[in-house]
């Protein structure tokens, strides 16, 4: 009997086909498990499929070459003002707002990596992150026409949207919003059209993981000194993954851009690139599914523990006496609400020392041993039947 075909890391096209179909059964089944721990509303998962798409992007700089980028936020705030003007100009359509964010964005990581890539470790990330503030700071400052400032970029019943106007199909009275060939991008459209992006992106990051580009990337992160001694010249692969991983995080902006048009410097924030560098460790870097995970756990603590405010805590704890109850808010208070920053502090620093690999590793640790066991208990049979 043939063996499967198999890819460059040595996994089956069958299982990858697997793999691929059992996570986007995942996605587009959201709406229903994840209403089960009171996440089913379409702007969380929105955003869960937007931050997944920008942290894969990121997975595939960061996991797959080790370098470290601070700045990725920057692509993220282009592709979102790239889409909004797109709306402006052309139209409500998501589609050639999508297409643009992504091609400026990857010229802007190409001007940015050119710079930044010849540099590495955390010269590499203090060049990143500078640029990222330039951006950030320009936004806010000399850019003022083209961003609107402090103020935010959006969509105002009298630009021109020359599309639409040549199809006299332009509405100058109420306030227009996005939508893909008339199916508005607002509530569970919106989300399933994120999740169709996200599921593509992941099949994209698959066949760049599993191909001879990907091998190389994964070759310079593990000696690219070595490399370069043996006179092959890694810069091109290095800055490739620079440009594929802005293009994830301009595509991201845009999603965005598209459920709520709007752009503002804010998403150009150091705190932006930050966030996508712990929804990729969380979850796992080098990995295909980790930063999906990642973004998730980050969302729903932002989304679902900040909304644990001092009313609902003393609902909670209402079955206790006063004094106790009164105690009991007190404590819980310090890590919800205001405070799920400090959870998910806790949760990032007890997942990096018992599990550096990530939650991927945690459940590579839960599958061996499901094998140990099943392995000793077919022993104990065989042993018996023996």
């Amino acid at each position: 009997m043939a063996a499967a075909p198999t890819s460059a890391f040595g996994t089956s096209r069958r299982s990858d086909l697997i793999f691929l179909v059992l996570f986007a059964a995942a996605v587009l089944t959201a709406p229903l498990w994840a209403s089960l721990i009171g996440a089913g509303y379409p702007d969380l998962l929105q955003k869960w499929a937007i931050y997944g798409l920008f942290a894969i992007g990121f997975n595939i700089l960061f996991g797959l070459t080790g370098y470290l980028s601070f700045g990725h936020a920057a692509f993220l705030g282009v592709g979102s003002y790239t889409a909004v003007w797109s709306f402006k100009l052309l139209g409500m359509n998501v589609l050639p707002a999508v297409f643009f964010a992504m091609i400026t964005a990857a010229v802007f990581a190409l001007a940015i990596g050119y710079i930044s890539l010849r540099r590495s470790g955390i010269y590499f990330s203090i060049l990143t992150l500078a640029f990222a503030q330039m951006s950030y700071n320009l936004a806010y400052s000399v850019l003022t026409p083209i961003t609107n400032g402090e103020t935010g970029l959006t969509v105002l019943p009298s630009d021109p949207r020359i599309l639409e106007q040549l199809a006299g199909v332009r509405d100058t009275v109420s306030t227009p919003t996005t939508s893909l060939f008339g199916l508005e991008m607002t509530g569970y459209p919106g989300f399933y059209f994120c999740a169709v992006v996200l599921i593509i992106g992941f099949f994209v990051a698959m066949k760049i993981a599993r191909s001879p580009f990907g091998t190389m990337l994964k070759a310079i992160k593990s000696n690219q000194t070595r490399m370069n001694y043996t006179g092959f010249n890694t810069r091109p692969y290095t800055l490739a993954a620079f440009i594929i991983s802005g293009m994830y995080a301009g595509l991201a902006g845009a999603l965005l851009a598209s459920t709520d048009p709007l752009a503002g410097a804010e998403r150009m924030q150091w705190t932006a690139s930050g966030e996508v560098v712990l929804m990729t460790i969380l979850g796992g870097a080098g990995t295909l599914l980790g930063p999906v995970l990642g973004a998730a756990v980050i969302k729903y603590f932002e989304n679902i523990f900040s909304a644990f405010n001092d009313q609902v805590l003393m609902e909670m704890f209402n079955w206790l006496p006063e004094t106790l109850q009164e105690a009991a808010v007190a404590v819980a208070g310090l890590f919800v609400g205001e405070g799920w920053h400090l959870t998910l502090g806790v949760v990032f620093m007890l997942i990096v020392i018992f599990l550096p690999g990530g939650i991927m590793e945690g459940i590579r640790r839960v599958q061996k041993l499901f094998r140990r066991s099943d392995g000793a208990s077919r022993t104990d049979t065989a042993s018996e039947s023996a």
